[in-house]
């Protein structure tokens, strides 16, 4: 089979957002080639070594690169990827140059292409995530492994939002605690609760391929049975009460369920939210405060924050 690469020229700021986009369009593998990663210090990013040229990178912003099979389909897909991401303008995405160009490729370049972008990385102090076909043994008793198909679906823990999203799930889950994860994606968030002691994960997602990657994933790193993935938007009709909410979504997206965050959290239950760019952070803060969430934490990580809150005890009538 022949794919067709879609590589938008955009920025950092726009990586999550495009990316999903492409995810949810279809795509069976996404690329990010970000200049800085030419130059980032690594050294406690354990594995993740990479034989990369430099001639293949933008000189300013990022290339995002979509892998899409030529069928019958491709045209309307592009057509609809196109008009997603400049929608994303009225979000206040800023999209730097959004050129889009395609080529096509066969399939041995594609496959072959993964193996130069993926290796194990450790994103925590217990999570490393290793790609399917890499013979990786943990260099810890304490180390955990993900599993995963970077071509299943978007989120391979690479990015700095995942990152900080599974550190804060370490540093605040405790064992038996349920976990309820808002935008699944991949499933990554969701299996990493699972293997740090998480009684069960209930991973919602609107996109029915993000579901089944969630399904699929997770019985890939054998933990299923504590995993359960369902469509559903945000958390629209979910009535449950959970230790944990987890969300690695637009900040504008997130703004939208924080009531709903906080009915179905249990008094002092916590809400890590993550995939907010600078610009918007005191937006988030103001509605979690205005809410009645308590801020807990604040991380920061390139562009990108994280914020950790707990549904304050007191304020909840308990």
């Amino acid at each position: 089979m022949n794919w067709s690469e879609m590589r938008v020229h955009t920025t950092n700021e726009a990586v999550e957002p495009i990316s999903n986009i492409m995810h949810e369009a279809g795509a069976s593998g996404i690329v990010i080639e970000d200049p800085t990663d030419l130059v980032k210090e690594r050294d406690t990013f354990f594995g993740e070594v990479y034989d990369l040229n430099a001639d293949e990178y933008p000189e300013e912003g990022v290339y995002i690169k979509a892998y899409l099979p030529v069928n019958r389909s491709l045209g309307k897909m592009m057509k609809e990827i196109k008009q997603s991401i400049n929608n994303l303008k009225f979000h206040d995405i800023n999209l730097g140059r959004n050129e889009i160009t395609f080529s096509e490729i066969n399939e041995d370049e594609w496959a072959t292409a993964w193996k130069k972008y993926y290796r194990p990385i450790k994103i925590s102090e217990k999570i490393t995530i290793v790609p399917t076909w890499e013979d990786y043994k943990p260099v810890s008793a304490d180390e955990m492994i993900i599993e995963l198909d970077p071509g299943m679906a978007f989120g391979t823990g690479t990015h700095p939002t995942t990152m900080l999203s599974i550190q804060a799930i370490e540093h605040y889950i405790n064992k038996n605690d349920v976990v309820i994860d808002v935008g699944s994606g991949s499933g990554i968030l969701s299996i990493a609760s699972a293997l740090l002691g998480s009684k069960e994960v209930y991973a919602f997602d609107l996109d029915d391929v993000a579901v089944k990657s969630t399904g699929i994933n997770s019985k890939l790193n054998g933990i299923e049975r504590k995993v359960f993935p369902e469509q559903n938007n945000l958390l629209e009709h979910i009535d449950m009460q959970a230790d944990i909410i987890v969300s690695n979504i637009l900040a504008e997206i997130i703004v939208r369920f924080i009531a709903d965050a906080w009915n179905n959290l249990k008094p002092d239950g916590v809400f890590i939210t993550s995939g907010i760019i600078q610009a918007k952070k005191q937006m988030v803060l103001d509605e979690l405060v205005k809410a009645g969430f308590e801020i807990i934490t604040i991380d920061e990580m390139e562009d990108w924050v994280s914020i950790v809150a707990k549904k304050n005890q007191r304020k909840s009538g308990v």
